[in-house]
């Protein structure tokens, strides 16, 4: 499992809009080099279940990873 924070930018954006089909996101071109931009798209996935997050292989439990 992956640990939500450790996602870089591009990965996140990916995911949420194509494996959760989040739609309402800004143009990843005006977010990427931007410091709120990584905190944004991180909040998003905080509106998703944590089984949600598991079937796409992320967490938000960093000890996990160590196990």
């Amino acid at each position: 499992m992956t640990p939500v924070v450790e996602l870089g930018v591009d990965d996140a954006y990916r995911l949420l809009t194509e494996r959760f089909g989040v739609a309402d996101l800004p143009p990843l071109l005006a977010i990427e080099n931007e410091d709120w931009g990584r905190d944004m798209l991180l909040s998003r996935f905080q509106q998703l279940t944590p089984e949600q997050l598991a079937e796409a292989g992320l967490t938000w439990d960093d000890a996990e990873t160590e196990a």
